[in-house]
């Protein structure tokens, strides 16, 4: 599977944002998929996941105060992240991945979409 991210950009402290990650040579309704970070000078982190179905979603331990939500549309082969109250630390580079089922790892990654927060 393919994966191309978008929806990056520049924005205010407190601003929000959605992410997208279109899909394509693949049966996109099977894979979970997740999204990523990596800000510069750190390692890349989880940010969040959904389920092949849509109905689990999970999220890194500092982003439980639900500032981010993950979604998926399998009919249009997109999944989303929506990102708000953004905060400078949210600047990274962020990229979606997809997991084939009963992989315990993400094998397909998109190019990443550049968010920078500025203060």
């Amino acid at each position: 599977v393919q994966l191309q991210a978008s929806g990056g950009g520049s924005v205010q402290a407190g601003d929000s944002l959605r992410l997208s990650c279109s899909a394509s040579g693949g049966t996109f309704s099977s894979y979970g998929m997740g999204w990523f970070r990596q800000a510069p000078g750190k390692e890349r982190e989880f940010v969040a996941s959904i389920s092949s179905n849509g109905l689990s979603t999970w999220y890194a331990d500092s982003l439980k105060g639900r500032r981010f939500t993950v979604s998926r549309d399998n009919a249009n082969n997109m999944v989303y992240l929506q990102m708000r109250n953004l905060r400078p630390e949210d600047t990274a580079i962020y990229y979606c991945a997809a997991r084939r089922p009963f992989s315990s790892g993400y094998g397909y990654w998109g190019q990443g979409t550049l968010v920078t927060v500025s203060s």
